[in-house]
């Protein structure tokens, strides 16, 4: 599936399936977080229940308005107390499947909003 086209001054997801995420001509696997200037592909976080702040340092340490959580194939809500705990830090939380967490990005890199993605993106059912 096509998401977006690239853009040379930013990151955008050109593609996602099942397990991976392309960011121009990369494929990427697993789990990532991906801001328009940066993507970090050590995120070490399989489920979203391991999703905390702590393992979200990585995006929050991005200074993001916004983080899209993108949980796999099927929503999946976190921990409620993290929505809090960002919002706290004046960080919004926006929690959908990857494959719309893709499309989120996209759209919010191209208004030029501080976004970050972190998606989960366990291999494929």
């Amino acid at each position: 599936m096509e998401v977006a086209r690239e853009t040379p001054q930013a990151n955008v997801v050109r593609a996602w399936e099942p397990g991976r995420v392309r960011i121009g001509e990369r494929w990427l696997e697993g789990s990532v977080i991906i801001a328009a200037d940066r993507i970090m592909t050590e995120w070490a976080v399989d489920t979203v229940g391991e999703v905390d702040v702590a393992s979200l340092e990585p995006a929050i340490s991005l200074q993001p308005e916004i983080i899209v959580l993108g949980t796999g194939e099927d929503i999946v809500l976190p921990d409620v107390e993290l929505m809090g705990a960002l919002a706290a830090r004046a960080i919004g939380l926006e929690i959908m499947t990857t494959a719309a967490a893709c499309r989120t990005f996209n759209v919010l890199v191209h208004e030029e909003r501080r976004v970050v993605a972190a998606l989960l993106n366990p291999p494929p059912r």
